[in-house]
């Protein structure tokens, strides 16, 4: 019996947002910390003619320069921005130390030099990786891209389906969730094992799996991928029951697994901060006696823009003698106006990263302004991107790339910006604590305890909530694991 066919044509309409050329550039450039950032200037000076280093002449104060001041009060200083220069700014080599301004404000003392307080992020090291394998240029486009969504800890947080459309929107790059997921089983056969992972259960699996095969891998391996929540919750029978193993294999597995990493971005990071590799901070804050703090970005080795002078007289000979010119004088004519264009284009994003990262950075002191006075960090409080977003009047993804992989040198050391985020919590007194002081509380209950009886997870519950942060046990368990401690029965 002959079978009939059909083809089916159907229309169907999709609202899709595209960014311009410039727009890319900008947020391209919004992402690169100093050091890239001065790699990339480098380039484009290399590859356009029409661009060159040096000062354009201008009325208007440069951002380059320029350098935020607010008072005690958080309010705008007066002082000029032609008073700071960063000019005579240091030597590759050095660490910056404030040394920002040139004008007739004698210093009386000058800063010691100010420790490192973060390990460098793991991103370059995982960027080796990936150009190492044998990918696309929109592959490795996708994988520069999971490797910069991954959280410190080196897991994956965020739904592929979002990254999907935050490529499509910021990067112009249309992809599909089965694309990233295999670009993603790609990241998670780098080293360290677990890197990548979008749950606990999968980064312990992943380590699991790099094992060689044995009865009690694949005992370690059961547990995990099917008792996992019981193994957390120490329910040894009801594992044993499940699985139909002995007493013994359980423990030799149990101690086994115990042995795994659920934070294999923390320490990879640890490992390069050992190999004291060097941070350089994309912002530098002073913060003055009389209250006063100073901010300016880290512009180290990063050269003044302008066009070339000879390509635009060029250009503006050849538009006046437009109309009698031949096929070879049109072409010139073209390519000089492209590479212009494009000169122009590439100095008002560097310019619009340099305003977008300083106003991101300054919302950031106004909110954490106790911090930025003290230092203690018990006095940062609860802060999200959306409450710098809303200050800085950017959008939230925009505060996002600025925050990634950037660092800010403080009269207290060096931090990561992501350091100042952290979720908020009310107590019974409506008093509003940072996610982070009340895991320092969490930290120094532990410190205290009786190492022979170590509190469980219930006893650290009761604990906090009689300090007056009323915690349940699931969330005690949570923060615990995030400061990388073990359960009770491991504290011993």
């Amino acid at each position: 019996m002959a079978q009939n066919s059909r083809q089916v044509q159907t229309q169907a309409q999709q609202q899709v947002q595209t960014l311009s050329p410039q727009q890319i550039l900008v947020v391209k450039l919004l992402e690169l910390p100093t050091i890239e950032l001065e790699e990339r200037i480098h380039a484009e000076l290399l590859d356009n003619p029409a661009l060159e280093e040096g000062k354009e002449p201008s009325d208007e104060p440069d951002v380059d320069a320029e350098a935020y001041n607010t008072n005690e009060d958080g309010e705008p200083d007066t002082t000029s921005a032609e008073e700071l220069s960063l000019g005579d700014y240091l030597t590759e080599d050095d660490i910056p130390d404030y040394k920002l301004q040139e004008n007739n404000r004698s210093r009386e003392e000058t800063p010691e030099e100010i420790p490192f307080s973060d390990n460098v992020s793991f991103y370059e090291t995982l960027k080796e990786q990936l150009d190492m394998q044998e990918l696309t240029s929109e592959e490795k486009q996708l994988g520069e891209y999971l490797i910069g969504s991954l959280d410190d800890d080196g897991l994956l947080r965020k739904g592929l389906d979002a990254i999907a459309d935050e490529l499509a929107i910021y990067q112009g790059i249309y992809t599909t969730q089965e694309q990233l997921e295999h670009i993603l089983s790609i990241i998670q056969d780098f080293d360290p094992a677990g890197i990548g992972a979008r749950s606990l259960q999968e980064c312990l699996l992943l380590q699991i799996q790099r094992k060689e095969d044995s009865p009690l891998k694949q005992i370690e391996y059961d547990i995990i991928s099917k008792c996992c929540d019981e193994f957390t919750k120490k329910n040894k029978e009801k594992i044993l029951q499940k699985l139909g193993i002995t007493e013994q294999q359980y423990n030799e597995a149990a101690a086994e697994l115990t042995k795994l990493n659920p934070r294999p971005g923390s320490s990879l990071g640890e490992a390069i901060g050992k190999n004291l590799q060097h941070i350089t901070p994309d912002f530098l804050v002073e913060t003055e006696d009389d209250g006063t703090i100073q901010l300016s970005l880290n512009n180290r080795n990063v050269p003044e823009l302008r066009l070339s002078r000879e390509f635009t007289e060029l250009l503006d000979e050849h538009t006046r003698n437009k109309a009698n010119q031949s096929k070879e004088s049109k072409d010139a004519l073209m390519f000089l106006k492209q590479k212009v264009d494009a000169a122009q284009g590439f100095i008002n994003a560097v310019k619009q990263r340099q305003q977008t990262l300083l106003s991101t950075m300054q919302a950031i002191i106004d909110l954490q302004r106790p911090f930025f006075l003290e230092g203690d960090e018990s006095l940062l409080r609860p802060m999200i991107l959306k409450d710098v977003a809303e200050r800085a009047k950017l959008d939230i993804s925009t505060v996002s790339r600025v925050s990634n992989s950037k660092y800010v040198q403080t009269n207290y050391g060096i931090y990561s910006l992501k350091f100042f985020f952290s979720d908020g919590y009310t107590t019974e007194n409506g008093e509003e604590l940072s996610i982070r002081e009340i895991k320092r509380i969490l930290q120094e209950c532990i410190d205290k305890e009786d190492k022979e009886k170590p509190y469980t997870d219930d006893e650290l519950a009761d604990i906090l909530k009689a300090k007056g942060y009323p915690i349940a046990r699931r969330t005690v368990a949570k923060y615990r694991q995030q400061l990388n401690i073990s359960v009770a029965r491991l504290r011993r």
